[in-house]
């Protein structure tokens, strides 16, 4: 019996990489609001992680206490915005655009149910 593999849409590929430069993002943050070395290094895992922790539990799809809207897009908004405020801080425009640009192209998306 031959297996198929779904077809992934191109909206449903902005999603995904508006969620992976979330945790780039938060990541750079991190490691720029540092005082020191291990403190940047910790912020620079300890934030993306803190995300993925959240974004696992009450905004993916199998989350075990997934919010409905509109707190799940509440939610998300934090997370986007808390990144994106972060690399306005440090005066970094082209990922700011980026990480806004492809969360509002694959916000649609995620809004149908992906």
């Amino acid at each position: 019996m031959a297996t198929t593999t779904p077809q992934v849409g191109p909206i449903a590929l902005i999603r995904f990489l508006s969620e992976l430069a979330l945790l780039a993002a938060l990541a750079f943050v991190g490691a720029w609001i540092g005082d020191n070395l291990i403190a940047s290094v910790l912020l620079a895992v300890a934030l993306p992680v803190a995300a993925v922790a959240i974004w696992g539990r009450f905004i993916g799809p199998k989350g075990r206490s997934r919010l409905p809207d509109p707190y799940r897009l509440g939610l998300e908004l934090v997370l986007f915005g808390a990144a994106a405020a972060g690399l306005i801080a440090y005066r970094h425009w082209v990922p700011t655009v980026v990480l806004l640009g492809l969360y509002a192209v694959g916000t649609a998306h995620g809004r149908a149910g992906g």
